[in-house]
């Protein structure tokens, strides 16, 4: 075990696949809590030491007094027993699904159901400095955890359908799967030689060729190609979250763009992502691993509520710089973007030029990608965030304060079991804070919206569901159907951007609030009003309609 980390007070790590209230971000050591999907939660150690400290201990690994018998028993027997049964489980089921030539749980993702195909487009660039956001340091090195060197972002965008892409489809688990492996054997302290491969192995077989349904780098939709009712597509820009990535998401942001958007999917390097590569041409490629608190280090010592709020400024940078990239192809320098790509991506940027409507502009997010949508609103709408309104899935629980101060639109969507589970947030419940959130939003914009959208649970706005249905629905207790969840997650958000183009309420934005509380009607008059085929799907807790 690392220096200066200390075991859990139970003596043992939990590890919970994609749990509803799974989106903590370094949370006390005593927690019990260990994630292993979208939005999961990390136990680290909230004894931080200081740089001299890092440097002056020694890992145990490397103690010469350390018999050579107990480590070797150690590996191969370890304390938390089973976890590996766990383990071994998923390799059996693997060898399986390799033995079968296909999956036995995993579904390939669907096509996206828009009038237009999809096209997708891997693009990183270096930031002309790298940003440093805190003095925070990688305890095992010595290097800035929280510096931004680069951005790495997925734009979807709409196509002609029919149109093929000029590269290799891109598959849901980047390459290579051994680096998305060892983070999340991190997350499950699970992260040793033997271990290691066996989730590495257990990904690659279980999904490992699954594959998004967009075309890549296929030219943009031509403007004749188009409805007419804009020459130029509005942007919108999302954040992951916790132990997720930019491919985690695909099918909601997919289907976004089949509907005429352009969508920027950013991968954070904050130590939120299971293991990320950050690209420089010219240079050797960086691993970026998911970090728990127990491998920071700081002077003075910091807690795990100042590691959130660096984590937080990070992904401000990483959403602003993401914007800037994109603000510089519209302004015609995509052949620059495209030289500079590591990814040998973005051939078809040029035809970009001034075609991203900017007035128009939306920031969103889940989860613990929420929390820092609702940060970087902050200072919307402005020269540096152009941004009139944000998509809000999921506000984090356990991800430090939210940013109340917001004056553009937004539409905060619960998932039921968000709504339904009673969660303290900062002495209160975290349903009345959002609530009271948003009304001042309203109060200062003239609309914004909080709903909850009924038998989904956390993750059902992810690709997990489409993937893994009848897994997630038993584990999360969801149960509406996973692409008419899906489905909902769309049509509210198109509802949301036809507000903010056009200024007009449709579907269940039109609607009055007819759920002051959750599961709690306003009257019985509303409750005979509502529209049965929204009552199904929608509980309405703020609204700008009277």
């Amino acid at each position: 075990m690392p220096p200066g980390h200390d075991r859990d007070r139970d003596g043992d790590v939990y590890l919970r696949r994609l749990s509803d209230d799974a989106e903590d971000y370094y949370p006390s050591s005593d927690s019990g809590l260990e994630g292993f999907g979208p939005d999961a939660p990390l136990t680290g150690d909230r004894h931080a030491h200081t740089a001299s400290a890092y440097s002056r201990r020694r890992s145990k690994w490397f103690n010469a007094r350390r018999p050579s018998r107990r480590w070797l028993r150690d590996a191969l027997r370890p304390r938390a027993s089973w976890r590996y049964l766990l383990l071994v489980a998923v390799f059996l089921f693997a060898l399986m699904s390799l033995i079968s030539s296909e999956p036995l749980l995993i579904s390939p993702l669907p096509p996206y159901t828009g009038p237009y195909a999809v096209g997708s487009i891997d693009v990183e660039m270096p930031l002309e400095k790298p940003i440093r956001v805190s003095d925070t340091l990688l305890r095992a090195t010595g290097q800035p955890a929280f510096e931004v060197e680069t951005v790495l972002f997925t734009i979807y965008y709409p196509i002609a359908p029919g149109v093929a892409g000029t590269g290799e489809p891109h598959y849901w688990i980047p390459k290579p799967v051994g680096l998305t492996a060892q983070g999340y054997a991190r997350l499950a302290h699970l992260d040793n030689f033997i271990t290691r491969p066996l989730i590495t192995f257990a990904l690659w077989s279980l999904a490992g060729g699954v594959t998004i349904p967009g075309e890549t780098d296929a030219p943009l939709l031509d403007s004749d190609e188009h409805d007419g009712s804009w020459q130029r597509f509005p942007v919108m820009v999302f954040s992951h979250g916790m132990a997720s990535s930019r491919t985690d998401y695909t099918n909601y942001l997919g289907e976004l763009a089949s509907r005429g958007r352009v969508v920027a999917a950013i991968e954070h390097r904050d130590g939120s992502s299971p293991g990320s590569l950050v690209r420089v041409k010219g240079q050797p490629d960086k691993q970026r691993l998911i970090m728990r608190e127990s491998d920071l280090v700081s002077d003075p010592p910091a807690d795990s509520a100042q590691y959130k709020q660096e984590a937080l400024a990070f992904r401000d940078v990483e959403i602003f710089q993401t914007i800037k990239v994109l603000q510089d192809i519209n302004d015609g320098r995509g052949a620059a973007v495209f030289a500079s790509n590591p990814h040998n991506e973005g051939e078809s940027l040029t035809a970009f030029a001034d075609r991203l409507d900017f007035n128009h502009l939306t920031i969103g997010g889940h989860s613990f990608g929420a929390t820092g949508a609702l940060q970087a609103l902050k200072t919307a709408p402005s020269q540096k965030v152009p941004a009139v309104g944000g998509i809000i899935l999921d506000p984090g629980k356990s991800s430090g304060p939210l940013n109340a101060n917001i004056s553009v639109p937004v539409l905060v969507v619960h998932s039921n079991s968000w709504s339904k589970k009673h969660s303290l947030f900062y002495g209160r419940p975290h349903f009345d804070t959002v609530r009271d959130l948003v009304s001042a939003a309203l109060d200062r914009s003239g609309a914004s919206w909080f709903v909850t959208s009924l038998g989904t649970s956390h993750p059902s706005v992810t690709d997990a569901p489409l993937l893994e249905p009848m897994l997630l629905s038993w584990t999360t207790g969801a149960t509406i159907d996973v692409k008419e969840g899906l489905k909902e997650y769309v049509r509210i958000a198109g509802d949301f951007f036809n507000h903010l183009e056009k200024g007009n309420a449709t579907g269940v934005l039109a609607e009055a609030v007819t759920h002051p509380e959750y599961n709690k009607w306003v009257s019985d008059q509303r409750k005979v009003e509502f529209p049965a085929d929204m009552a199904k799907y929608w509980e309405v807790h703020v609204s700008p309609v009277a």
